[in-house]
């Protein structure tokens, strides 16, 4: 038999969890198996799900298809009435070694219970789940679950469930035992990341989390953090940025929308103006600091002014690494019962959006020519500078290590070592 093969779909921490998943299913003697850790944070995302499943099903004749995810959480009739699953399981269920240890019994496949999906809102506590990282250079590390808040376009909380965290104890042990096994760059993730604290004792903030790491783990080189809610960002998290170099001077942040009344109307906690004071105030901290955002293209009600406008953001913001959603409906959603944007429009309008996204990265490459980095290598010619800029060398460097360099030049989307 072989080692199970797994596809994963979606964000960073449904890689992570792919990985705590692989273990767990060793651990557990797991053979011969498909596992698909679906997303569900659009309804094309489903589509590609089901498309994987139908694919992996076909190159694999005979293996049982174990799905899962926020897909699998949020619609498992939907999988469980395809021909080619053999279970569905919840993103709860999916970290239980009880359910991996079910999977690779004996009597597995003549089980009738073909989903195993239980209330994710009824879930207390996320666990950290210790894995080694992926590849040689980069580890991440889940510091907090689910979220409390109810975006009217967002189905990832009835996937995910209300916001949990890994006690910072837990968080600590973890990236030490990750720095002695020579990671040189960890990156905390989450689904809120900047709700983490609120659900432990004495409610910590996520400044209180970073300030703590840097502190107890002297020898981590560089930590870095994936996306947050600027609004959320609290004093400690603003002074890390100002004063510790290790933190990496790179933000994703969770924009949206640069019109006040498409982000009213998204439920969103931010004005357009909240997030330009945040990144002038970044900046003001820490100069060499770069953004990344989401924005969502063409959400319902939609006019061509309310898109100047977040088209707009991107100067206004000085945003360099776009994530472009062209919006689409997730039932059971308030946002799906709103009037829509013609498709044409959706489509055109973030087109647009990328194009300005294109623009704004192609400045900030050219900015950087002549300058000297702090490069972590992610294979033997590609790394990525502290502001998480890929850098293309000509000469092979050792996978995992920081090499400094000067820029020489740059493609459309990355910078070229000299």
């Amino acid at each position: 038999m072989t080692a199970p093969v797994f596809s994963t779909l979606g964000c960073r921490l449904n890689a992570y969890e792919s990985e705590a998943m692989r273990e767990l299913a060793e651990a557990a003697g797991l053979q011969g198996a498909v596992i698909v850790n679906t997303c569900a944070v659009t309804a094309e995302a489903v589509r590609k799900a089901k498309q994987e499943i139908r694919r992996l099903s076909r190159e694999h004749p005979g293996a049982p298809v174990i799905v899962t995810g926020c897909a699998a959480q949020t619609e498992p009739e939907t999988f469980a009435a395809m021909a080619e699953v053999t279970r569905v399981i919840g993103n709860h269920e999916k970290m239980q070694p009880e359910i991996w240890a079910g999977i690779a019994g004996p009597d597995f496949i003549g089980q009738t219970e073909k989903v195993q999906v239980d209330d994710i809102m009824a879930v207390r506590e996320t666990a950290g789940h210790l894995i080694d990282g992926f590849g040689r250079h980069r580890a991440y590390v889940q510091v907090q679950n689910g979220c409390d808040h109810r975006c009217t376009f967002c189905i990832i909380p009835f996937g995910r469930g209300n916001s949990r965290s890994v006690p910072a104890g837990v968080v600590i042990d973890q990236i030490k035992r990750l720095v002695d096994k020579g990671f040189n760059e960890v990156v905390l993730t989450g689904v809120d990341l900047t709700s983490w604290g609120a659900d432990l004792p004495a409610t910590p903030r996520l400044g209180d989390l970073v300030m703590r790491i840097l502190r107890l783990v002297p020898d981590l080189p560089r930590l870095r953090i994936s996306s947050i809610d600027s609004i959320e960002a609290d004093d400690n998290l603003m002074l890390a940025i100002a004063t510790e170099p290790r933190l990496m001077p790179h933000l994703h942040l969770s924009l949206q929308a640069g019109d006040d009344m498409i982000l009213k109307r998204m439920k969103r906690r931010h004005l357009r103006d909240d997030a330009i004071r945040f990144c002038e105030e970044a900046r003001r901290l820490r100069p060499d600091i770069v953004f990344g955002a989401d924005l969502i293209a063409g959400f319902p009600t939609e006019t061509e002014a309310m898109f100047e406008n977040s088209l707009k953001l991107v100067d206004d913001c000085g945003l360099t690494f776009l994530h472009v959603f062209p919006f689409s409906p997730r039932k059971g959603t308030p946002a799906a019962r709103m009037p829509q944007v013609k498709g044409p429009q959706i489509k055109d309008r973030a087109a647009r959006l990328r194009a300005k996204g294109d623009s704004a990265l192609a400045q900030h490459l050219s900015g950087q020519l002549g300058q000297l980095h702090r490069i972590l290598m992610e294979g033997p010619r590609l790394g990525r500078t502290e502001q998480f800029t890929e850098v293309d060398f000509q000469t092979d460097q050792a996978e995992g290590q920081i090499v400094t360099t000067r820029i020489g030049g740059h493609t459309a989307q990355r910078l070229i070592a000299a």
